[in-house]
Parts: structure tokens; sequence; C-alpha cells
């Protein structure tokens, strides 16, 4: 819990911050970084889960499971069956390994973090940092 202090205490008491607080000079800093998140709304796919399946038997109780939810048509999953039956999980591109969406999300903020930011512009009193490209 902090502790009130009226205005003349608190100059009495803190002196420098006080100056910094109610008379010093601000400066503002507007950043804008114009970032874009891949995953953003991003829903997974049948492919997607079929992907993360260590067997063909998991992946048809995959696709099983999608019908029954009906967020996969029955036609759709007899053509994942078929393809499945023919090719198994590498058909679909191979397995993704268990921490693969992390490693992505590690690659894409990496080359995100190393991005230069510049000085764009100043306005007065406001300098405004712009992302390099």
């Amino acid at each position: 819990m902090c502790p009130e202090y009226n205005v003349e205490e608190f100059k009495r008491r803190y002196p420098r911050l006080a100056d910094e607080v109610f008379g010093g000079k601000a400066v503002k800093l507007a950043l804008r970084v114009s970032i874009l998140d891949p995953w953003r709304g991003y829903i997974p796919t049948a492919v997607d889960y079929i992907r993360r399946c260590r067997t063909v038997e998991e992946a048809f109780e995959v696709i099983d499971y999608l019908v029954k939810r009906n967020e996969l048509s029955f036609e759709e999953a007899e053509r994942l069956r078929a393809k499945l039956r023919e090719g198994g999980i590498d058909a679909f591109g191979g397995r993704k390994e268990d921490d693969y969406y992390y490693k992505q999300a590690m690659r894409y903020w990496g080359v995100a973090r190393t991005r230069e930011t510049k000085p764009a512009r100043e306005t007065e009193g406001e300098e405004v940092l712009e992302e390099s490209t």
C-alpha cells in the first residue's frame, strides 16, 4: 500500500523527483512497430492435425473425430483417408515434430527482434521511431 502525500509534503521530501514530476522538461517518445503476427486468427486444418499424428491409425482417428464434430465433410474425409491409405502420413508432407510451432515462432520472432529501428522523423517535442525494412 502506498502512503498518501499532499503536494507540498512530496516536494519537501523528494525535491528532485518533484522537479521531474511537476516541472521537469518532458520528452514524448512514440514507437511504431509494424510486425504482423502470422498466427493471429490461424485455425488448423485437418492436414495440420494429421501431420501431428505418430501413426496412420491415429490419423484415421483424427479424421473420424473431425467428421463427428462436423469440422470436416464426409467427402473430404474420404479423400483424406484414401490419400492416407496410399501414402501414409508422408503423403501430407511428413510428420510435424512435437515442437514444430514453437520452433516456427522462435524463428519468426528472432527475425523480428533483429530488425533495427531508426528515427523516422521528429515532430515538435516528439520523436517517432519506425521499423526499418
